[in-house]
């Protein structure tokens, strides 16, 4: 993700996906396959459909909190998701700019889960005292760069992290990983012919770059109108090392792909002349809801 004109909010991105990309091996595994095969010259040649945050919904955070950042650089504020199941609520956010990466916010509904899970949660959240955003110099890269690398409450312990488990996997997430980039997404119908579709590309991941993909509810999930298909990596594993210096293997961030189809009233123009318009914008709950489970157990640790 490197932009030419740099921006505050471009020298973010750079920043959060610099840090993403060194803490998931698969990252720079499909990059070098990619450019191994041919499929693209460099990572700059790779557009980057959007990239993706989990939060807690408690007092001080939340989506409330997070999505000061992305709206004083200019995001504007989309649709509203509910995933009924895994208790979240989420938004995306879209950029007026060339090849900006949409933003995904999703949070927990903390007030949805069982007594235990919640006082594990608010054990560390109510460290945060104040909506931590309100205090950051929105114009300072520096500022909002820090913060999104900075723990806002101690290391979690293993015996909480396994409670949260059991009942919320994007809890035991969150209380670790924090505001760590979830994922990002290569836009796979921007890349050259014969692998600017999810079938092909899927392929070519899992077969040439031994790349191991989510299969819950299908490895390619379709939208409703059959215009936005979505694929994913399964988290990489990272050592965690939680409080009392114990450690344990857990799951990171993982890697999305997305195809957006042309809209059926472009399908007429020159594909040469397609642009971000004239595609399936947005996100599709259903899809989301399976792709989330990236960082599952039922995907992680599956044989």
């Amino acid at each position: 993700m490197i932009f030419k004109e740099k921006k505050i909010i471009h020298k973010v991105l750079e920043s959060l996906f610099k840090a993403y990309s060194e803490r998931v091996p698969d990252v720079k595994k499909i990059t070098n396959g990619l450019v191994k095969y041919k499929v693209i010259e460099k990572q700059e040649d790779i557009i980057n459909d959007h990239i993706a945050f989990r939060t807690l919904g408690v007092k001080y955070l939340g989506i409330q909190s997070l999505e000061k950042i992305f709206i004083h650089h200019g995001y504007e504020k989309r649709d509203y998701y509910n995933f009924d199941k895994k208790k979240l609520n989420a938004y995306w956010y879209s950029h007026p700019d060339k090849n900006m990466p949409r933003i995904f916010i999703s949070e927990l509904r903390v007030n949805d889960l069982s007594i235990n899970t919640r006082n594990i949660i608010y054990k560390y959240t109510s460290q945060v005292k104040s909506d931590p955003v309100k205090k950051l110099n929105l114009n300072s890269h520096h500022e909002i760069i820090e913060f999104l690398s900075s723990p806002l409450w101690e290391l979690p312990s293993i015996t909480d992290y396994d409670a949260l488990l059991d009942e919320s996997e994007y809890a035991s997430w969150v209380i670790y990983n924090r505001y760590y980039l979830n994922h990002y997404t290569i836009s796979v119908h921007d890349l050259p012919k014969t692998y600017n579709n999810l079938e092909n590309f899927n392929k070519l991941l899992a077969d040439k770059m031994n790349i191991r993909l989510n299969d819950s509810g299908g490895v390619i999930k379709i939208s409703n109108d059959g215009l936005l298909l979505q694929s994913s990596s399964v988290a990489n594993q990272i050592m965690a090392k939680f409080s009392n210096n114990k450690t344990k293997l857990i799951s990171g961030s993982y890697v999305e792909f997305a195809e957006r189809k042309i809209l059926p009233q472009y399908l007429a123009i020159d594909v040469k002349n397609i642009e971000t318009k004239h595609r399936r914008d947005g996100f599709e709950a259903s899809n989301a809801d399976k792709i989330f489970e990236s960082t599952f157990t039922t995907q992680t640790l599956k044989k």
